[in-house]
């Protein structure tokens, strides 16, 4: 009998079958295709070929104008439809490379929308990828920064990963124009200027087991403004829609009643404030007017970080006994998740800030709750201080940065929620 309710609970749940390969969003554009729509970037020139000579990539230069990017004449486009049987190379049921009528191999899939190159392992592995998006003046790009470096020195090695650019130029401009003023100088980054919009930045989260599939983490350094103009959201509007997973910034100096009571316990006391705000909840209707709204029931599935940054601001709202923030709040401490969600220091962080939200900007919080139906709150700070000056002094010490991240993993079944041993 034993033996009987013994086989009964060890039994495994039913293992998926993978599918031969899996649907590809494009990063850089967001579109959908097959992998059976996917064109290639030939590997050589031939200067007395008309067809493979270098030339102008009226899908990529669209694509490339938006973001003020510089328009290059491309090597040639080959459409594998036209590449014989014998010619095409395949990964399982993915066409992943395609030999041309002189014998160069090429492997650079394109995005068939913008002719973008994709990642190696599009098609193969589903299309996880994360977005972060908050209003202006919230601190997208330092949070970015503060983020993938929390991922890259510590995170990916709890979790048995890595945290890498997906191209060497990536690589370059991430460490110059981000990693190196606000880590190694302590100064911090000049606001986004919506007439120079740069590229989006792609970082692979890739797992040691092979049978999770890498996730993208996608950032558009786009003027924060442009989350509330409707025109210019739509541009990122795909962005967002086709994402497994949302980082939603939200700054608690926007909100007006915590925006003056900080001013008022800070006195005299120095540290940098925007000249101009915008509402949280006006993101919220942004987002619903340009993607929520075309689902099918008016709500997004996709799960939603709400992050709350500059947490290290909220110390002068602490009080014994404070409906907005105590002296023991967990706002203030450090966690590390190693290898799964620590469920408990989850529940504890999620709870406060969402009753915080509540009492301090009910209007937002009802706005999320009646378009996301995927929600958790987090607070972090990327600095650990609030700069002054334009300068941040001190030993930079993030607090909680990777902790939404790590929700979405467990949202996206890479890891495990449980209690801490």
């Amino acid at each position: 009998m034993l033996d009987f309710f013994k086989s009964i609970f060890d039994k495994k749940a039913p293992v998926k079958e993978r599918p031969p390969y899996y649907s590809i969003v494009c990063p850089y554009c967001f579109a959908k295709c097959e992998p059976s729509d996917v064109v290639f970037r030939a590997a050589h020139v031939k200067e007395n070929d008309d067809e493979f000579a270098l030339q102008e990539d009226e899908r990529l230069n669209a694509w490339r104008r938006k973001f003020r990017l510089a328009l290059p004449d491309m090597e040639a486009i080959v459409d594998p439809e036209l590449i014989p049987e014998e010619n095409r190379i395949y990964a399982g049921q993915v066409l992943v490379a395609v030999t041309d009528r002189y014998g160069v191999t090429t492997r650079r899939r394109l995005c068939p929308s913008c002719h973008n190159e994709l990642p190696i392992t599009a098609g193969q592995v589903p299309s996880n990828i994360i977005s972060i998006v908050g209003a202006s003046q919230v601190g997208k790009s330092v949070y970015m920064t503060s983020l993938i470096h929390t991922l890259q020195t510590e995170t990916a090695a709890h979790f048995q990963a890595a945290c890498m650019p997906l191209s060497a130029d990536i690589s370059r401009k991430f460490r110059h124009n981000y990693h190196e003023p606000i880590f190694e100088r302590g100064s911090m980054l000049a606001s986004t200027n919506p007439n120079e919009q740069q590229e989006p930045f792609i970082f692979q989260f890739v797992f040691k087991d092979e049978s999770k599939p890498p996730l993208l983490l996608v950032f558009f350094d786009v003027a924060g403004e442009g989350m509330v103009e409707r025109d210019y959201l739509d541009i990122y509007a795909a962005h967002i829609q086709n994402s497994s997973g949302i980082l939603f910034l939200v700054d608690p100096l926007q909100v007006r009643t915590i925006r003056d009571k900080i001013r008022l316990n800070l006195g005299g006391e120095e540290g940098e404030f925007a000249g101009r705000y915008d509402e949280p909840r006006e993101v919220v209707i942004s987002l619903y007017e340009n993607f929520i709204s075309h689902q099918q029931s008016g709500k997004t599935d996709i799960p939603t970080a709400i992050v709350l940054t500059k947490s290290d601001m909220l110390q002068y709202l602490q009080e014994e006994d404070s409906d907005y923030i105590r002296p023991n709040s967990n706002v203030f401490r450090d966690v590390r998740h190693r290898g799964y969600l620590d469920r408990t220091e989850f529940e504890n962080i999620n709870g406060e800030i969402r009753r915080f939200l509540e009492k301090v900007d009910r209007p937002f919080k009802d706005a999320v709750d009646v378009y996301f139906r995927n929600t958790a709150y987090f607070a972090v700070s990327a600095l650990g201080s609030n700069p002054v000056n334009r300068r941040v002094h001190g030993v930079i010490s993030p607090i909680r940065v990777d902790e939404p991240f790590i929700w979405l993993l467990n949202q996206l079944d890479y890891i495990d929620r449980r209690d801490a041993p």
